[in-house]
């Protein structure tokens, strides 16, 4: 699925590190899923989380339930959606939201028909909608939930993933404490927990195990005006 931040483009090289010492039994778990990529791509215990509502509404229905979303939305069904979503079920909102927008944006302008540049014709939400048959075969057996990171019940000797809002973008529109969340990270390493987090940057207690340079829609490293050139990261605490 199309999310802004997703690393979908770095699984083949992230997921060898993150499972390299993985236990039959063990569990898998993502605080922020978002738009699956990652945990698609695992075996297993798999828990996928996401504070968002509406998003996680629509995986359950897609998954678990095998909803099959409307094959076109028009603009005005969109424009509609969006400004009364009470009024709709919310795995359909957040169909509409993510997946007949542009660039997996939750509402961030609508996608639908256009002409190219070589006069054939792309549809967006077409795509969007192929990607997901295709995803979703592989979210089979997850386990869904809609809950704060710091709230989520994580089974013991967990291998965590987190993808959270990195520092100093405008990624997401709802604020996010960093140091909360290294707090939490290193609460769940003591616990026996092994966590891994993407982010440009980590506090020094965190060692880099992995990192590319990678195009990206943020401020290049969380610096305001900066390249499009990034450095993705992951972290480990090394206490």
């Amino acid at each position: 699925m199309k999310y802004m931040g997703s690393k979908a483009r770095f699984t083949k090289e992230i997921l060898p590190i993150i499972l390299k010492d993985r236990l039959p039994e063990q569990t898998y778990v993502e605080p922020f899923a978002g738009g699956m990529n990652m945990i698609a791509e695992v075996d297993g215990k798999r828990i996928a989380n996401d504070i968002h509502t509406e998003l996680i509404e629509m995986w359950e229905a897609l998954v678990c339930d095998d909803w099959i979303p409307n094959t076109f939305i028009e603009r005005e069904h969109y424009n509609s959606i969006r400004a009364n979503k009470k009024d709709y079920e919310p795995w359909l909102v957040g169909w509409v939201g993510f997946n007949c927008s542009y660039s997996g944006k939750y509402f961030g302008g609508y996608a639908g028909k256009v002409k190219t540049k070589i006069g054939t014709e792309r549809n967006y939400q077409a795509e969007a909608r192929k990607n997901i048959d295709k995803q979703k075969q592989k979210l089979k057996g997850v386990v869904f939930t809609n809950k704060k990171y710091t709230e989520l019940e994580i089974p013991t000797n967990s291998i965590i993933y987190c993808d959270p809002p990195y520092q100093n973008t405008t990624k997401y529109n709802t604020e996010f404490n960093h140091n909360i969340f290294w707090d939490w990270c290193r609460e769940k390493s003591k616990q026996g927990h092994k966590v891994y987090v993407s982010e440009y940057n980590a506090p020094d207690d965190f060692d880099c195990v992995w990192e590319k340079e990678a195009k990206s829609s943020l401020s290049a490293n969380g610096v305001i005006g900066g390249s499009k050139i990034s450095l993705e990261r992951l972290f480990v605490y090394g206490g």
